[in-house]
């Protein structure tokens, strides 16, 4: 499973709509190495004011990798992320996430960060059974 979601949650969930800032606890909760790398990298992006904030380093151990896995797999977290935090990511390989700031200015940046030609460029012999 992927999310510890409490029963007040779930409830929410069973009846109809679901208040998002409570989804994002439960993300933030579940996934705390996922949280956490996400929130430094808005930070960093914040702080530094460059076209983007991207973490190179990989997870501690397969734990952490695997909230990162689920954190940017799922449409529904990733996009909850998004919105909570005001930015667009992007992802490549186990590790590499990416923040860039909203908006058209971005979209070109954006745009090479997850082009084939990045992922490509961004291949390591280390990270092939990530």
């Amino acid at each position: 499973m992927s999310l510890d979601v409490s029963p007040a949650l779930m409830e929410q969930a069973e009846r109809g709509e679901v208040d998002e800032a409570a989804f994002v606890d439960c993300v933030r909760t579940s996934l705390p190495f996922a949280w956490e790398m996400i929130s430094s990298l808005v930070a960093r992006l914040r702080e530094d004011g460059g076209a983007f904030a991207d973490n190179q380093t990989p997870p501690p151990d397969e734990h952490a990798r695997g909230q990162l896995l689920r954190a940017m797999a799922s449409d529904a977290i990733r996009g909850a992320l998004e919105r909570h935090f005001g930015v667009r990511l992007a992802f490549q390989n186990c590790h590499r996430v990416a923040v860039f700031p909203p908006g058209p200015v971005a979209d070109e940046r954006l745009a090479r960060f997850t082009s084939v030609r990045a992922q490509l460029l961004n291949q390591s012999p280390v990270l092939r059974d990530c």
